[in-house]
């Protein structure tokens, strides 16, 4: 059984399934509705319910206030229709935002290997020869044993080898599913995952400098974003600030190197913010907002720049943007929220994360 939904704003109409989620629906239509964290916990994806009826599911209480609720507000996540249903939804448009319908993937894990002793690079060549379209930047949903579920990973690699996809997956103390991965995930298995999904891409229209900033596993998007612009022949500035404690867990770092030394456009910062002062490290000791400052004299005009990395390196480093001169219209960043994060997603300094 199934339902019609009307989007007023875009005058479409599509298909939902009994049980399917509007959100769901949408990407598969390849219609993007705003969306983070997509468990009903930060209410990025509330829309008006102008005519029809839904069942809020599990939007938490906190994301959907009962006086929303009367109101004929529901998050796209979570409502499931019971009637066809008239929705009403605001959608920034973005030029350089490709509208690629979500789809369900099948692979095999063709190799896993020990990025740092808590990072490992997973990869999955995708079964028949097919290729997955996605924007660098964006993330999938990949999906694990029943009983854990659903893990959101980004996508390491660039579009230009799609059939078989990179994740780096940092394991998380006390995380099921990262534990799973690596104490579990073997080379050989049959997985699955959807995608692609997020709106973290390069804003190549603007035609200007980019800025890289990353953390961690944070690693994954803006890898594959930075080899998308050397793929395409980019001859604009392109730096990446990349911030670890020490060196073991500073990875690609290689790869990095050379790609520097391979194309003049391209700057290579790693920052380390923990290494031993003993060792032999000769490049910079600190964090990533305090090396890009170093670097750039305290001046980002004239940059797009985008962050991914754990929030507080995000919040830090969009403080030290904002100080050098580059403000919310040229920032743009990428997190996974959970349960845990709901009430922290608005930064008072930052309106968009």
């Amino acid at each position: 059984m199934s339902y019609e939904l009307t989007i007023e704003s875009l005058g479409r109409t599509i298909e939902v399934e009994e049980g399917q989620t509007i959100l769901d629906a949408s990407l598969r239509a390849g219609i993007y509705l705003p969306h983070a964290c997509g468990q009903g916990y930060c209410a990025t994806c509330k829309i008006s319910v102008l005519d029809g009826e839904v069942d809020h599911a599990n939007a938490s209480s906190f994301a959907l206030m009962d006086y929303e609720r009367e109101e004929g507000k529901t998050l796209a996540c979570c409502a499931r229709l019971e009637a066809d249903t008239v929705i009403d939804v605001e959608i920034e448009t973005d030029v350089d935002a490709r509208d690629i319908p979500v789809e369900d993937y099948h692979g095999v894990v063709s190799r896993i290997e020990d990025l740092t002793p808590t990072i490992k690079g997973i990869w999955i060549k995708l079964n028949n020869g097919k290729a997955m379209d996605f924007q660098a930047g964006q993330y999938i949903n990949l999906n694990l044993p029943e009983e854990i579920g659903v893990r959101a990973f980004s996508l390491a690699n660039p579009p230009s080898t799609a059939d078989e996809i990179e994740l780096n997956i940092r394991i998380v103390p006390g995380g099921v599913g990262t534990t799973w991965i690596h104490e579990s995930l073997k080379v050989g298995d049959s997985i699955s995952f959807s995608g692609p999904y997020g709106r973290f891409f390069v804003h190549k229209s603007a035609n200007v400098a980019s800025l890289f900033m990353a953390g961690g596993s944070g690693l994954s998007s803006p890898r594959s974003m930075i080899l998308d612009l050397l793929d395409d022949g980019s001859e604009l500035p392109i730096t990446l600030v990349y911030g670890a404690r020490n060196q073991t867990e500073l990875y690609y770092h290689q790869e990095f190197l050379a790609l520097a030394e391979k194309h003049a456009n391209f700057t290579y910062l790693p920052a380390l913010s923990g290494e031993p002062e003993d060792s032999d490290w000769t490049g910079y000791r600190g964090y990533v907002h305090e090396a890009a400052k170093a670097h750039f004299d305290n001046d980002f005009r004239g940059q797009k720049a985008y962050l991914c990395g754990p929030p507080i390196m995000i919040e830090s480093c969009i403080t030290t943007l904002m100080q050098g001169r580059l403000f919310e219209r040229d920032i743009y960043t990428e997190k996974f929220f959970s349960a845990a994060d709901a009430q922290q997603i608005r930064s008072p300094l930052f309106k968009r994360v």
